[in-house]
């Protein structure tokens, strides 16, 4: 099966129909989306075809990426622009194959389809019967088309697999941001192209420019021997491949078994002539090091004073993701927190200016830059266990590069706002719970959750508002006092909202009066807390309404919780 003139990918057009069509019917004026049986596999996909279009169809600078953008190509044009590629794209065969190493792996022992598969039990899960959630066995027969995305999946997300397993090129299981049309009823062609980066952006320091070719290795690991990593000295670096070699690295060896005899595969559903039920595995694959920055994927750096010091790929994590990681998925601010943006979301950022101010036709890409969304997905990894996938979509508000830095504060100011907010709630349901709070222990990450994802839509609407303001590029920008008191309530609405629902976790009847006193002085406590009352418990709250500009209401008056310690 080739994977650039095969039908493989499920397409979902006008009306909701899925369709089996080959890479180039996102051109198709009738496609809208891809249509997954698993989340990895949809994000991948996504990726799958990025790295087709960053590959065949790279754009000279950004005036040529934005004259594409205006005439997409037809279904047509672009197999003819893949089709120099094809011999890179075969999944079967003697020779080389997508993804799969060129020795046949005939030393190793077989093993399950199922290992391909981040969420599948490893070996030492088997052997210890600790299997309890995610059982063994649920995967053994695999179509072709699947085992294509799944070994796509595990080559571009590879975790932590032991000792001489590699990881992937972006670290183990690792988030991807991608840039979205607000409007999703626009074609997959339209939300495709704003990923792909002009020839002058897509690559990095020590990178050499020049054409991609079917026959280079450089970009193409399985079109040639194996880049063995068994001894030291034999990491790939940035600069000894291809600059767009990050969308197709391959740090696994694999060599997927096809079965002659026909099956129904587990994850899709459909039959199969040759199914997938045994793969080879070899360890020793590609190491990747260095400096590494995967143009779809956001890093940090750690310690941000530290110039010697390598950005790490940013990951998922207990609890989600949400607004309160916003600044960091966009605005760069590499020299304070160390937030590095993906250079997807950073360049797309960057044309707002030149297409306002060097295109006659710049009103005619306002929405593309003005009404946008980043979508954010990726699994949450404990070494090589996934705790969880997350997919979340978030506005990408588009300003002027000398207000950065102004979209950056106001932002910085609104999360900081929620961050001390939560952590009050917080604590103060320990003390409602507990009579040593300072004492109990567990996990109250699910909190934070559930108070983050209670007031995501304020964030976001306050988020357009300053984009909105920045916009209109002011000598001296403000943002309203009522834009920040809308905030200020929205936080303090939810925040006794979740108390009142967490405090008490049975009936009123059957409480201790010692219970009922804690409750009652914990709630008191954090309503003080969040009207602003007095200067050591409401200093926070009064700090962001002076800066704000507006006045805080005067509740009614309570008894004086100065003296209560946390």
């Amino acid at each position: 099966m080739n994977l650039l003139t095969a039908s493989w990918l499920p397409f979902r057009c006008r009306g909701g129909r899925i369709e089996y069509r080959p890479p180039s019917a996102l051109a198709d004026h009738d496609v809208i989306d891809l249509a997954l049986p698993r989340a990895d596999f949809q994000g991948a996909a996504w990726q799958f075809l990025i790295a087709l279009l960053q590959t065949a169809m790279t754009p000279e600078d950004t005036d040529a990426w934005l004259d594409r953008y205006q005439t997409p190509p037809s279904v047509t044009e672009l197999d003819e622009l893949l089709a120099p590629f094809a011999s890179a794209f075969e999944l079967d065969g003697d020779g080389p194959r997508f993804m799969q190493d060129l020795d046949p792996l005939d030393d190793v022992k077989e093993a399950p389809v199922a290992g391909l598969l981040i969420d599948s039990p490893g070996a030492n899960g088997i052997k210890n019967n600790t299997d309890f959630f995610v059982k063994r066995g649920r995967v053994e027969t695999v179509c072709p088309k699947c085992a294509a995305l799944a070994l796509f999946t595990m080559q571009i997300n590879a975790p932590a697999g032991g000792a001489g397993i590699r990881v992937g090129l972006r670290g183990g299981g690792p988030l991807t941001t991608l840039i979205l049309p607000e409007d999703e009823r626009k074609l997959l062609w339209a939300r495709l192209w704003p990923n792909v980066m002009p020839a002058d952006a897509v690559g990095q320091p020590g990178q050499a420019c020049r054409a991609p070719r079917v026959d280079d290795s450089d970009l193409f690991f399985w079109m040639a021997e194996t880049r063995i990593s068994d001894k030291k000295g034999k990491e790939v670096l940035p600069e000894q491949v291809h600059p767009l070699h990050a969308f197709w690295s391959m740090p696994r060896r694999y060599r997927l078994l096809f079965d002659d005899t026909p099956g129904t595969c587990d994850l899709c559903g459909r039959e199969a002539a040759r199914p997938v039920r045994r793969l080879r595995a070899k360890k020793q694959g590609a190491n990747y090091d260095g400096p590494w920055r995967h143009p779809l994927t956001p890093y940090r750096k750690l310690n941000p004073k530290k110039n010697d010091e390598l950005p790490l790929s940013s990951k998922g994590q207990p609890g989600g993701l949400g607004y309160r990681h916003w600044p960091g998925l966009v605005l760069e601010d590499e020299a304070v927190s160390g937030a590095l943006p993906a250079r997807v979301v950073t360049h797309h950022l960057h044309k707002y200016r030149m297409v306002a101010a060097a295109r006659d036709d710049g009103e005619a890409f306002e929405a593309l830059f003005k009404r946008t969304r980043l979508w954010v997905f990726g699994y949450d990894m404990d070494n090589m266990k996934p705790r969880g996938w997350y997919s979340v979509e978030m506005p990408l508000v588009g300003v002027p590069d000398a207000y950065q830095e102004t979209l950056r504060g106001w932002a910085k100011r609104f999360v900081d706002l929620a961050s001390e907010f939560t952590w009050t709630l917080r604590n103060q349901l320990k003390r409602a719970w507990f009579k040593r709070p300072e004492d109990a222990k567990g996990d109250m990450s699910q909190i934070d959750a559930q108070f983050f994802e209670a007031t995501q839509l304020a964030f976001f609407s306050a988020l357009r508002e300053m984009g909105e303001v920045l916009r209109k590029e002011m000598e001296t920008p403000e943002l309203s006092p009522e834009t920040h008191r809308q905030w200020y309530l929205a936080l303090k609405r939810e925040a006794l909202a979740l108390f009142d629902d967490q405090a008490v976790s049975g009936p009123l009847e059957g409480m201790k009066m010692q219970q009922l006193e804690r409750i009652t002085s914990a709630r008191r406590y954090l309503q003080a807390y969040l009207n602003g009352r007095g200067k050591k418990v409401g200093k926070t709250v009064q700090t962001f309404a002076q800066v704000g500009g507006f006045e805080l209401s005067t509740p009614a008056p309570e008894n004086n919780p100065e003296g209560t310690t946390v």
